[in-house]
């Protein structure tokens, strides 16, 4: 049930006063539509991490081939380098909350799908990448429109805290779907957390079918779509510090997230552990995620926040380099804690800062360029990392992308580089 009239205007009037303490950190959930798309998507989020569990584990016992996970994860992903621009004209063009609300049901159906080809005894690799495939792309469509969507919920001075929260809901997300998903594993194997993940949909499902977003399509579409795709290219390169948060979005990426894809590896081949064993490493990189964003949160309104970005993404490319060395159980999950809080750090405070660099109009076409780096960065560095792990080691293909994240940031550091300026 929302909120009466009087009751939401007080929430809102309080969001809009100067932030301070608790009410600083979590500013953009005074918000009644912001609140409830942020539950909903915490549902659906858990349940998709449930399933992310469940399948990298599935395909890695199934094929014993740190490449053909690394596979997974580029299908998975990879569709974004195709779609996500004309992702990001439709967005502009189409009423976000249509998108939103087919994609859902889009994803729903394909996790059913694969519940029951497991269920039936049919389920075959191919399936499964076929499958990761589909729903990377509804999700290279649907992404800008989600990423371009929160700032219609939140006052502008609160789109740094709505993003950063939303960051707190995936990796809050992170946390406990792990963990479900290595308790439903247990007891009932994989299909479970396939329908489990499915029926958490219903969630988000029902959030964008009552929350209320401004309309943002004010005038007819008198340009073709690789037109309008080639004014948001523009836009970005007429503006230096999008093109250097859109590059340091890419390298980020595609360097980093090797890390989080190949912890199957690291966990059965460098430390003998089963599946239970990787629910909690990817449980100990999700709660350091959660406090990246509360981090994050806290200081949605401080200054200088590319700086902080960039020290951010320094200590995660040390942590990267060190992750890939360890062989010590303990060291390895402080590492990982330290690691999440520090990726979610730098995501959040990248992509606020792009949101406030663009305008309405714009924003689903700029946001796709920025999720074609950042999200296209991840099925590229799975797959070159996925092959320096079978070919030579996991240790090699994490400490030498650390090595180059950390001469990157170094170098931005060093040039005194003012990602703030818009």
């Amino acid at each position: 049930m929302s909120a009466s009239l009087p009751e939401e205007a007080s929430l809102e009037a309080e969001a809009r006063a100067e932030p301070t303490g608790l009410r600083r950190t979590f500013s953009a959930l005074y918000y009644r539509d912001f609140r409830i798309l942020w539950f909903g998507a915490f549902t659906s989020t858990t349940g998709t991490f449930m399933q992310t569990f469940a399948q990298a584990w599935l395909v890695y016992t199934m094929t014993n081939s740190a490449f053909l996970l690394g596979v997974d994860g580029f299908l998975s992903t990879g569709p974004m380098l195709i779609f996500s621009l004309f992702g990001g004209v439709i967005a502009d063009r189409v009423e976000r909350k249509k998108i939103m609300l087919l994609s859902q049901y889009l994803q729903m159906s394909f996790a059913i799908i694969l519940a029951l080809l497991i269920f039936s005894h049919q389920i075959q690799v191919w399936h499964i990448f076929v499958l990761s495939f589909l729903t990377g792309s509804i999700q290279s469509f649907s992404g800008p429109a989600y990423a371009s969507l929160l700032p219609l919920l939140v006052r502008r001075e609160d789109v740094p805290n709505a993003v950063a929260m939303n960051s707190m809901q995936f990796n809050l997300a992170r946390v406990i779907g792990p963990a479900l998903g290595g308790i439903v594993f247990a007891l009932w194997g994989p299909a479970a957390c396939f329908t489990i993940n499915g029926l958490s949909f219903v969630a988000v499902i029902l959030a964008y079918s009552v929350i209320s977003i401004p309309p943002v399509h004010e005038r007819k579409r008198e340009t073709g779509i690789l037109e309008e795709m080639r004014e948001g290219f523009r836009f970005v390169i007429s503006r230096r510090s999008l093109l250097q948060l859109t590059f340091l979005a890419f390298v980020g990426t595609f360097l980093g997230m090797p890390l989080f894809t190949m912890l199957p590896v690291v966990a059965k081949k460098v430390f003998g552990l089963g599946a239970q064993g990787l629910s909690l490493f990817q449980a100990d990189y999700g709660v350091g995620s959660v406090l990246g964003a509360v981090f994050v949160a806290s200081s949605s309104y401080a200054a200088k926040k590319g700086k902080i970005a960039l020290l951010m993404q320094l200590l995660f490319a040390f942590c990267l380099v060190f992750f890939g060395l360890s062989r010590n159980l303990t060291s390895s999950v402080i590492i990982a804690f330290v690691a999440g809080a520090c990726i979610v750090g730098v995501v959040s405070l990248y992509s606020s800062l792009v949101q406030l660099m663009t305008t309405d109009a714009m924003r689903g076409r700029v946001m796709s360029i920025f999720m074609l780096a950042f999200r296209g960065g991840m099925p590229l560095g799975n797959l070159v990392a996925g092959y320096v792990a079978q070919r030579w080691s996991i240790s090699l293909a994490l400490a030498v992308n650390g090595a180059v994240l950390a001469t990157i940031a170094l170098i931005f550091i060093l040039k005194g580089t003012d990602l703030d300026a818009a």
